[in-house]
């Protein structure tokens, strides 16, 4: 970084660079600073003018923090939490914590897991405002767009805080229809004579989740994105569906197939970005999402 005093960088300039690098897209940023796209371009320029370095660069995704950015906007995310509470309390308004905080997370974890969780700490503590978005694929490597991120398998992408969150389980399910008109399934074998329901292979981006061919060449009869219209699909007698357990078990319209047999054990990693690990709503709703998925463990992986 270059030599500087320091003397014309504005803590509101700051903020501004926060959002961005949360958002990836200068409109957006805006939108949660209240102010136009113009004037979070201009205090951009001025930023980086005052520090003589480039923080922000154009990704395939929008724009993301260069390596010397990541380094200031990790040391700016305190600044920006002594901010809120000054303003807090300027207004008269409760010192409670307070900020936006964006998770993302694959969609069976956000609807089952993050959305109870985030619901009850809105709940408890409405200074924090939530954007949950629902995303199987992996990290950007630079992170942008977020402050947490639930992943599947080992979590990925350099400037960030990663951490084992919880094992799960897939498992296969069908509805007690399904199974009374079609061939019996007693052992893997069985399988063969099944279509599955599963994600579309073509599109899979996480690479734990390539499951299909260890089901004995089972042919993917249904296939979707949304881990949630698998199960509504295997209700539906689609086929014989390897579902989140944590959703499917114990679900009246669907009956567990060879639970002892096929039994896929996978792991949930949290992530939180570099520069959003000194923001006390960011460590508010990493406590909590830890909090439930270590209380749901059961659930995650259910008794056979």
């Amino acid at each position: 970084m270059s030599d500087t005093t320091g003397a014309d960088v504005a803590a509101d300039d700051l903020r501004v660079l926060l959002a961005v690098a949360r958002s990836g897209r200068l409109t957006t940023a805006a939108g949660l600073l209240r102010i136009d796209h113009t004037t979070v371009r201009r205090r951009l320029d001025r930023l980086e003018a005052a520090l003589g370095v480039k923080l922000l660069e154009r990704g395939a995704e929008g724009w993301e923090l260069t390596a010397i950015g990541r380094e200031v906007a990790e040391r700016a995310a305190p600044i920006e939490d002594v901010l809120e509470r000054a303003v807090a309390a300027a207004a008269g308004a409760s010192t409670e914590v307070r900020g936006t905080v964006r998770l993302v997370a694959p969609e069976a974890f956000a609807y089952a897991i993050a959305t109870p969780a985030l619901a009850e700490l809105r709940r408890t503590t409405p200074g924090i405002a939530v954007e949950l978005v629902t995303s199987t694929r992996p990290l950007s490597p630079r992170g942008a767009g977020f402050d947490l991120a639930v992943t599947v398998g080992p979590p990925a992408g350099p400037g960030m805080q990663s951490e084992a969150l919880a094992a799960y389980a897939l498992r296969l399910y069908a509805a007690p229809e399904y199974l009374a008109s079609h061939p019996p399934v007693d052992s893997v074998d069985d399988l063969l004579a099944h279509d599955l329901v599963f994600y579309v292979d073509a599109l899979l981006t996480v690479r734990e989740l390539d499951l299909a061919p260890l089901l004995g060449g089972m042919r993917v009869g249904f296939g979707t994105t949304s881990a949630l219209a698998q199960v509504e699909a295997t209700r539906r007698g689609a086929g014989i569906g390897l579902l989140h357990s944590f959703i499917a078990e114990g679900d009246p319209g669907l009956v567990p197939v060879l639970p002892r047999e096929v039994d896929f054990r996978l792991q949930f990693a949290l992530s939180t970005r570099r520069e959003s690990r000194g923001i006390a709503a960011v460590a508010a709703v990493r406590e909590v999402l830890i909090a439930q998925a270590h209380a749901r463990r059961d659930e995650l992986v259910p008794p056979v």
